[in-house]
């Protein structure tokens, strides 16, 4: 449980280091529906972090939590100098 835990401290902080960046993110909405979407990471929290969508979703924000990322079911990419820059997390991570 608490190996758990450090991984989404883990996953938090990595995300803070990307607050004001462009991102894309990828969600698995169930029953093979999947959204992908463009947006910029506004903000995280202790235990969510929050999108804000681009102006053709009228400026809509959409957040996820930490959870989301380590089980796969939302995928965030960082938009770097050349390409987009997946994130990638597992449990066994925390080491």
């Amino acid at each position: 449980m608490g190996e758990t835990r450090d991984v989404l401290a883990e996953i938090r902080r990595d995300l803070e280091n990307y607050v004001g960046k462009r991102v894309r993110v990828r969600a698995n909405k169930g029953r093979r529906r999947i959204v992908e979407r463009e947006g910029t990471l506004e903000k995280t929290y202790p235990n969510l972090f929050v999108i804000r969508l681009d102006e053709q979703y009228q400026n809509r924000r959409v957040s996820y939590t930490y959870a989301d990322l380590l089980t796969a079911m939302v995928e965030v990419s960082v938009f770097t100098d050349k390409e987009p820059k997946k994130l990638q997390y597992s449990a066994s991570s925390a080491s």
